[in-house]
């Protein structure tokens, strides 16, 4: 029987470039989202959004 060290699928290095974010508007809120399936929370100022993004992105 073979030994198995560790989670089932091997961890990937997170490359800030696999992530493409944009912010979406609704309404009076705005909130920035991300392709791999990431929402901000909505934000009144969108500045505060973009932050919320570019943070994601360079998680």
């Amino acid at each position: 029987m073979a030994q198995q060290d560790g989670p089932t699928s091997p961890r990937k290095h997170r490359d800030p470039s696999d992530h493409r974010t944009t912010t979406v508007e609704k309404g009076r809120f705005c909130s920035a989202h991300c392709t791999c399936g990431w929402r901000g929370p909505a934000r009144r100022a969108r500045s505060l959004a973009r932050e919320d993004a570019a943070g994601h992105a360079g998680a």
